[in-house]
């Protein structure tokens, strides 16, 4: 049987242009860990170009070389010819999904839980002392998550202020929604103070990029479509998420997928960043992690920095920066990688001094909370809070002191 891609799909160009210089191997945390060509970028592409063309059939070893990439966009940043090289990553496990029976079980756990989310959250909440320690035991979560009482999202919601200056939705996002409601209320209360109305649109559903890491694209495609029509109709400046993966996927990889996307789908900080005012400084330091997604794929770095500095914090950069690991799906198929990349940033970071450790990313900030464990590591939204809501609640600083 031959497995190919549709000649007339606009990645068979990509996959044609690329002049083999190498650059991508450079900046590919997996190709860093393993030193063998067909774990970076560039031999990853060749290997789909094989697969597209019939050259190379579908095999346990090409599928462990595809699925092995961490889909950071760091290769596709710093290509000098702008190939999307995480797409043909994603064209590549659509062709190959039905081949690889290593992620199988996880395909099934990701359908059901993406169908009947809130069943799920239900059912995990009823079962954790004994579900979560199996799910652990057979590596298909990589740290046991807290399950609060309900989710964030619980029904449709409109949270209205006295003088408003806007209107903006919120695209929740499965790790806030079930794992870290506490973040989405942070946004709620900043959004409020500087005068935005809330919108939380009924009948949300994830935003795909977990399946489609595992090449389920159909799947992926009709979460897409569900979203498009539930965001897209709704009169607001923008639609914010804290989430970067989320926000790539409804900027660009709906594209892809439906061929449109959620255009005022937007980072926090950039919507943000403008209606901050300077804070006067205080003692307290801070390091900043940057989300593959946020700065690669977003091309967003200097927004969270600015903010972080505009609230009066100090910022320590650590001396060497790269990928926390976690790459959703990717930290239960490649534990050990998974942990070596979280292991070496999270000491980068700790290296550089600082007392608190934040990040853009609710993924990241999970990862990296396993390994640090002497500070908080705390999202951007939470200090966005304590420096606009609670320090002027309390009229002192609320952030944990430094020397």
């Amino acid at each position: 049987m031959v497995y190919t891609i549709d000649m007339q799909d606009s990645l068979i160009p990509d996959l044609t242009r690329c002049t083999l210089c190498g650059s991508c191997k450079a900046v590919c945390p997996t190709y860093e860990l393993a030193a063998n060509e067909a774990m970076g970028a560039r031999g990853r592409l060749a290997l789909v170009k094989g697969l597209t063309e019939g050259a190379l059939p579908p095999s346990a070893l090409l599928n462990d070389r595809l699925y092995s990439c961490i889909l950071c966009g760091a290769c596709s940043d710093i290509c000098p010819l702008g190939i999307d090289i995480p797409e043909a990553m994603y064209r590549g496990r659509h062709v190959l999904r039905k081949s690889d029976r290593k992620r199988t079980f996880l395909r099934y756990l990701l359908k059901f839980s993406t169908s009947w989310p809130d069943l799920s959250f239900k059912l995990l909440s009823v079962s954790r002392d004994f579900l979560l320690p199996l799910l652990s035991r057979r590596k298909l979560i990589p740290f046991r998550p807290e399950i609060p009482d309900q989710p964030f999202h619980v029904v449709e919601q409109v949270h209205k202020v006295s003088k408003k200056k806007g209107r903006v939705a919120v695209f929740t996002g499965c790790s806030v929604n079930f794992f870290l409601p506490h973040l989405g209320e942070s946004l709620i209360n900043v959004l409020q103070s500087l005068g935005y109305e809330v919108v939380l649109p009924k009948d949300e559903v994830c935003c795909g990029a977990p399946l489609r890491a595992l090449g389920m694209d159909e799947e992926a495609a009709a979460l897409a479509k569900q979203n498009h029509r539930i965001f897209s109709k709704l009169k607001v400046e923008a639609v914010l998420s804290l989430c970067p993966t989320c926000t790539l996927s409804l900027q660009h990889g709906y594209r892809s997928l439906i061929g449109k996307s959620i255009d005022r789908a937007m980072d926090i900080s950039v919507f943000l960043l403008d209606k901050l005012e300077q804070k006067s400084f205080i003692d307290t330091s801070t390091t900043y992690h940057d989300p593959c997604h946020l700065k690669y794929g977003l091309r967003t770095w200097k927004e969270p920095r600015e903010i972080i500095t505009r609230a009066g914090l100090a910022l320590k950069e650590p001396s060497e920066s790269g990928c926390c690991g976690f790459g959703g799906t990717f930290s239960v198929s490649y534990r050990e990688m998974s942990q070596n990349l979280q292991k070496k940033q999270a000491a980068n970071l700790m290296a550089a001094g600082a007392g608190t450790i934040v990040t853009s990313c609710p993924g990241c900030m999970l990862h990296l909370a396993q390994a640090i464990k002497d500070r908080p590591v705390i999202h951007l939204i939470e200090l966005i809070e304590e420096a606009y809501c609670l320090r002027k609640l309390y009229q002192e600083p609320v952030l944990a002191q430094t020397a």
